[in-house]
């Protein structure tokens, strides 16, 4: 089990939260912290879809509700 040294376990966590924060278009990262240490870093990325224009929608609306 190697030991890192506080400033070596700063630079790893920083690193991959910049990689994922480099890596999503849309979404977020979030820093779980432990007891004062960063034990984990998650990231959701969200896939932004093109709108329908509104006339196109109030048509929908209207077949699905007939």
């Amino acid at each position: 089990m190697s030991q890192q040294t506080p400033e070596a376990e700063v630079e790893s966590w920083v690193d991959i939260v910049k990689q994922k924060v480099s890596a999503l278009r849309f979404g977020s990262v979030q820093i779980i912290v432990h007891e004062g240490r960063v034990t984990q870093v998650e990231s959701t990325e969200k896939t932004r879809l093109a709108v329908d224009p509104p006339a196109t929608q109030a048509r929908r609306l209207f077949q699905a509700a007939s």
